[in-house]
C-alpha cells in the first residue's frame, strides 16, 4: 500500500513540475507571473513587430488585440506558418528584471481548429477572429 502511495505522489509530483499554465497579453496584465515560472503565452503575432537578430534570434510582440503586447524573445527556427497577425502560442518563461518573454518553443497556427479553443474564442470575441476565415482575410482584419 506504502508503494502505490509513492508511486502517485512521484507522478503527481513529476505532472506539477511540466504544467505550463496558458496566458495571454491582457491576462497578464491584471495578474503577472513570477520571473522564471514556465507559461504558455498565445495570441497573434503584431504586426510590425518581428526583428530578426543575430543568427536565429528573433523579437516579436503576442497581442490579444487589447493594448497590451508582451515582447517575445526566441532563437530557433520558426514554423513556416509564422507571420505577423497569425495565432501563435509560444512556451517559456520571462526573464528576471525584464518584461521580455524568453521562448524556447514557438508554435504558429493558421486557423482556430488548430488553436487553443480559449485563444480562439477570446480572439472572436474582441472582433478579430470570425469562423472560417482564411489566413489572408485574418491577415486583412488583424491590419485593421
Amino acid at each position: 500500500m506504502g508503494f502505490i502511495i509513492a508511486a502517485v505522489l512521484l507522478v503527481m509530483f513529476a505532472f506539477s513540475q511540466s504544467v505550463a499554465y496558458f496566458y495571454m497579453p491582457a491576462d497578464l496584465a491584471k495578474t503577472p507571473v513570477a520571473p522564471e515560472t514556465r507559461i504558455r503565452l498565445g495570441g497573434l503575432v503584431g504586426e510590425g513587430s518581428v526583428v530578426r537578430g543575430a543568427g536565429s534570434t528573433v523579437e516579436f510582440a503576442v497581442t490579444d488585440g487589447s493594448a497590451n503586447a508582451v515582447k517575445v524573445k526566441y532563437t530557433g527556427i520558426l514554423p513556416d506558418l509564422f507571420r505577423e497577425g497569425q495565432g501563435v502560442v509560444t512556451e517559456g518563461m520571462f526573464s528576471s528584471g525584464t518584461n521580455v518573454f524568453v521562448a524556447d518553443a514557438v508554435l504558429a497556427k493558421h486557423d482556430e481548429t488548430y488553436m487553443p479553443k480559449d485563444v480562439a474564442d477570446r480572439l472572436k470575441s474582441q472582433g478579430l477572429w470570425e469562423e472560417g476565415e482564411g489566413a489572408e482575410r485574418q491577415e486583412a482584419k488583424a491590419a485593421q
